[in-house]
């Protein structure tokens, strides 16, 4: 008898560049597969790259709200937030305790929490004067940016770099590392 993959809903706000590195990572994979995507945003551009892997979407009318988002979750039993801005309901945190993962463009504890994200993250990294900068994929909690780190990935800050420059050496590293990560977590899983 051979077990599914597991199914796993990718949380989304933007573009979904990370959400592509999954889709294509995941698309023949036995062990796990976007299951669905959901985004707080309709504009989300994450959801035409679902929608061209044939992948289910939802729209939150309140991502606030959880009953709604446990909902559009379903029977997926990985969630992955995946440039995903908006804060998780405390009850779907409950739900999916050890199995809902976020990933971020800085090496946590530093340059996190509320706010924290897109090029600010790389702006605050730059003005600190830090020598490295990189990606970290952590266990989602009830305050952004402060669960369980699972895994991180190290970038240098080269000379001259600019919050484009260093966002272009992260985001590789985010596509590297984040797959990597829900392969680990989906093999526990099954």
């Amino acid at each position: 008898m051979t077990s599914q993959p597991v199914r796993v809903a990718v949380l989304v706000s933007g573009g979904g560049t990370n959400l592509q590195a999954l889709l294509d990572t995941l698309q023949h994979s036995a062990i796990a597969r976007v299951a669905r995507v959901i985004s707080s945003r309709s504009q989300a551009g994450a959801l035409e790259r679902a929608r061209r892997a044939s992948v289910p979407t939802v729209i939150l009318r309140d991502p606030g709200d959880a009953g709604e988002l446990q909902a559009a979750v379903g029977d997926a039993q990985l969630i992955v937030l995946a440039g995903y801005l908006k804060l998780v309901p405390r009850a779907v945190v409950a739900r999916f305790r050890g199995r809902m993962i976020n990933i971020h463009p800085a090496l946590l504890p530093d340059f996190g929490g509320p706010g924290m994200y897109g090029h600010r993250v790389h702006e605050a990294v730059l003005a600190s004067g830090a020598r490295e900068s990189g990606v970290t994929v952590h266990f989602v909690d009830e305050e952004f940016d402060r669960g369980e780190i699972i895994a991180q990935e190290r970038v240098p800050v080269e000379p001259g770099d600019t919050p484009d420059t260093l966002a272009a050496r992260v985001l590789e590293a985010e596509h590297r590392l984040l797959p990597r990560v829900v392969l680990d977590l989906a093999r526990r899983l099954a």
